[in-house]
């Protein structure tokens, strides 16, 4: 005789617990996306938590009529290149590092791992010093650099986790058939750490366009600002353009929002392998 079929039982503190963080995320978003379809007057008139009664994209076309896409030009240089010169430089060490495992090697991991410890804010007036002295002040690549120099740390972190875990086989093979550094890292490393790679490139991305301090001590002038400090336009001694603001706002997240969706798979899989063996 079959047993009948037990339905699990309700959870309900955990439904419960999950409505309550579905509110949570959902209400900022909520009232960021219905500011920017009223009025100012509407918005300080109702609130808000009101619904837009005659919904008005005039927040949109003020923010893309003013210097938002400059800045958003200058955000995505800004992204894209920390991204690049990142992977590029973190490939290369990461497998020089787990190639090499002498005492030096591993001193030089550690050297970098020490980079995980030290807030930028710290060393931001030697940073300061250094950019001038280069004459790069106030230009993107006085952003890029060290952008990128503190993105280093953590993304050999994860590419080492990953690279370690290619067979010693893999590396013998390859070697049999008369390969060398070079080809072993561009046609086995490189696919094989497709994931690590994505995670570091999506991790640095996030990191460039989220970045504040450095655009604002390192740049001056308007054709050198990047989306952080250009939403400051949008913000005066004596009033404050809330749509235009978060309308701004939720034109900038949209770039980057789209890339993480396509790259959270390998983010996933990248950051899982981080251990390594």
């Amino acid at each position: 005789m079959k047993r009948p079929l037990r339905l699990p039982r309700a959870n309900y503190p955990a439904g419960v617990a999950t409505a309550i963080w579905l509110v949570i995320v959902a209400l900022p978003l909520y009232i960021m996306v219905s500011a920017t379809l009223q009025t100012r007057e509407n918005y300080l008139n109702e609130g808000p938590l009101s619904l837009p009664t005659e919904p008005t994209f005039d927040s949109y076309r003020r923010v893309l009529e003013s210097d938002f896409p400059t800045y958003l030009l200058n955000t995505t240089i800004v992204t894209a290149s920390c991204a690049l010169i990142v992977m590029v430089l973190g490939v290369m060490i990461s497998y020089t590092i787990v190639r090499n495992r002498g005492r030096v090697s591993q001193r030089f991991f550690q050297v970098f791992l020490l980079g995980l410890a030290i807030p930028a804010q710290a060393v931001i007036v030697p940073i300061y010093l250094i950019i001038t002295e280069l004459n790069l002040y106030d230009s993107l690549l006085a952003v890029i650099l060290p952008t990128a120099a503190f993105s280093l740390p953590v993304s050999v972190l994860i590419l080492v986790g990953t690279m370690r875990d290619i067979d010693e086989e893999m590396y013998e093979s390859m070697a049999l058939d008369g390969a060398g550094q070079a080809r072993m890292l561009l046609q086995m490393v490189v696919p094989i750490s497709r994931a690590g790679i994505s995670t570091v490139g999506v991790f640095t991305a996030l990191n460039a366009w989220n970045n504040f301090l450095f655009p604002l001590i390192l740049t001056q002038s308007r054709e050198n600002r990047v989306l952080t400090l250009g939403l400051y336009d949008y913000v005066g001694e004596f009033r404050v353009d809330i749509p235009a603001l978060l309308a701004a706002v939720v034109l900038s997240i949209v770039p980057i929002f789209v890339a993480y969706l396509l790259a959270r798979r390998q983010l996933i899989s990248g950051l899982m392998g981080v251990g390594g063996k």
